[in-house]
């Protein structure tokens, strides 16, 4: 077992689901999830933290699959596109997307000691942001919600 949106779950499961939920989407929307694009959501979802590209980058040089920059930020700039993996702006690095294929708007937990990270869905339109663009007449198109703080785990250990 390990822990996703920091709850309890069956982690093998979690991986397997979620490559089969991208080969679905890739094959729907005729995108063709390469051998490197595959390895480098397997690494995204092998861990629920977010990995930044050199770290994927060594990971890909150790298997024989690419040693150079552009061969990891080509795969995630791919991953991202195809919504199949989200990039966290605040630690520049990315993490697999938790809902393929549902039209979401992600916004993130991100623990600032173990660096593990959760997804959980909003709205555009709700809440205070939304009051606001409402009355200024603005439409929103595109937030980047990360919120850091520290998971269950890392407030157990802190007040242990």
């Amino acid at each position: 077992m390990s822990t996703i949106g920091f709850e309890t779950h069956d982690h093998g499961a979690c991986v397997d689901d979620a490559m089969a939920a991208a080969e679905a989407r890739c094959a729907a929307s005729d995108l063709r999830l390469t051998p490197i694009r595959r390895r480098v959501l397997e690494l995204l979802l092998a861990e629920h933290r977010a990995l930044g590209a050199y770290d994927i980058l060594g990971h890909l040089s150790a298997e024989g699959l690419g040693a150079q920059p552009p061969v990891a930020y080509r795969a995630l700039d791919f991953l991202v596109k195809a919504g199949l993996a989200h990039r966290i702006e605040a630690l520049n690095a990315y993490i697999a997307c938790s809902h393929v294929g549902a039209d979401h708007t992600p916004a993130f937990l991100i623990c600032r000691s173990c660096q593990s990270v959760a997804e959980s869905d909003t709205t555009l339109t709700q809440g205070r942001l939304g009051d606001a663009a409402r009355a200024a007449g603005f439409q929103i198109e595109r937030t980047v919600i990360e919120a850091q703080g520290l998971c269950p785990s890392c407030q157990d250990g802190a007040t242990a």
